[in-house]
């Protein structure tokens, strides 16, 4: 028996519960921020009757919830098909989009192929969004989108990534999503990732954390009260005081991150039947086989690129993270984050604690690009950390400088 197989035998309650499905990198928006580099279909990309294969090795799997994503996911042949397959197999079928073209008719036939919910991905206010999106008229198509889902009787929810673009919109675009009666609204880091590797001066630096993480603190707090469940994604927070807050799903609960669930309870899928442990993974490392070889089964049980986080100890950190009093529960956070900054997972400067920590030294860490991504799907440079004093003058430019940087990369 393999020390894989054993350790899978020790850890019979994992499986991919949740599992986010590419099911084609064609995109009708060409966002800056796009860790896949989304705009053409992959080569050989799954077909329709090959999906719905898929769909049934998901449900001898015991997988609950399948969130189909793209590039965009409407734009596969077989989109209203596989949603179908999903439904009757018993897992719940959910989507995130961009919005760009859905329809009160596509939002009414996904209804009746037993769609559950929807997340629309909305990065700001409308100048800011139409920007990072690279598409004007994002913003409206991306906000009607959401009104045509309730329409349909399909929950609306809405997600965000956070960088030095939009950080200054997040209290009015609240209040525009609150306007459109979302039911739940992610918050997570723009990490450098695919498009986002090339734009460096568009990321958070780790200081910017100290000001953004207490703000969307106060945000959940008013969300509760208006009964949205606003969540963090895996690479927002770690262990400051707004922790258990943050990651809590009722005003009076109490929760904390867990450490990356990657090959553990959560499954990637590419469009050309590629799996790895999560759908941000870097391709070039994590992918642990592919469909049309191998089951997913096997590929689950026996790929050391979905194992890593089961075997996974303190030992493996480094950097700031195997100092940290909470190494043990934390894991070095979100893996794809870590590796997209650093080149390798287990040390992650994106950590509220760390820039807290440091704060009270009267340091900050400021992330410097020393190595661009190749520009493929899922891809990563490399970035060195510089301590600083806390107090030094930020060379960052304007954000309308930023704005024409952005704009001009985007041409």
């Amino acid at each position: 028996m393999s020390v894989l197989r054993r350790l899978q035998v020790r850890n019979d309650s994992l499986r991919p519960a949740y599992v986010v499905w590419e099911l084609t990198l064609r995109c009708d928006q060409p966002c800056t921020h796009c860790g896949s580099r989304a705009g053409d279909a992959r080569e050989r990309e799954l077909t329709t009757l090959e999906a719905i294969e898929v769909v049934k090795q998901l449900a001898a799997m015991n997988t609950d919830e399948v969130v189909l994503i793209g590039g965009e996911a409407y734009l596969h042949d077989g989109f209203l098909d596989i949603l179908s397959a999903l439904t009757r197999s018993g897992i719940r079928a959910t989507m995130t989009t961009g919005g760009r073209g859905m329809t009160a008719d596509l939002a009414r036939n996904m209804k009746a192929c037993g769609v559950y919910g929807v997340s629309v991905s909305i990065d700001g206010l409308e100048e800011t969004h139409d920007l990072m999106r690279a598409a004007r008229g994002s913003f409206a198509s991306a906000t009607a989108a959401l009104g045509h889902l309730r329409a349909a009787g399909i929950i609306a929810m809405a997600n965000t990534n956070i960088n030095r673009l939009n950080a200054a919109d997040l209290e009015p675009l609240y209040e525009h999503l609150r306007a459109q009666k979302i039911a739940s609204w992610q918050v997570q880091v723009t990490a450098p990732l695919g498009r986002a590797a090339d734009r460096p001066e568009m990321l958070l630096q780790p200081w910017d954390l100290l000001d953004i993480v207490p703000r969307i603190a106060k945000l959940k707090e008013r969300a509760f009260a208006d009964g949205i469940l606003m969540m963090p994604g895996n690479n927002l927070g770690y262990f400051g005081p707004e922790e258990a807050h943050l990651r809590s799903t009722t005003p009076d609960g109490s929760d904390h991150f867990r450490g990356c669930t990657a090959g553990r309870f959560v499954m990637g899928i590419e469009s050309n039947g590629s799996v790895k442990g999560c759908p941000s993974l870097q391709t070039a490392h994590y992918v642990g086989g592919n469909v049309r070889k191998t089951s997913i089964r096997e590929i689950w049980d026996d790929a050391p690129e979905l194992a890593f986080t089961r075997a996974r100890s303190p030992d493996d950190l480094w950097g700031f993270c195997k100092t940290c009093a909470f190494a043990e529960p934390c894991m070095g956070g979100c893996t794809f984050t870590a590796h997209a900054i650093m080149g390798r997972p287990g040390n992650n400067p994106y950590c509220h604690f760390r820039a807290k920590t440091l704060a009270r030294k009267g340091e900050r860490e400021r992330l410097i690009r020393v190595e661009a991504a190749p520009g493929d799907p899922f891809d990563n440079g490399r970035f060195e950390i510089v301590v600083e004093p806390l107090g030094a003058p930020d060379p960052r430019p304007s954000r309308k400088l930023e704005l024409v940087q952005v704009r001009r990369k985007s041409a």
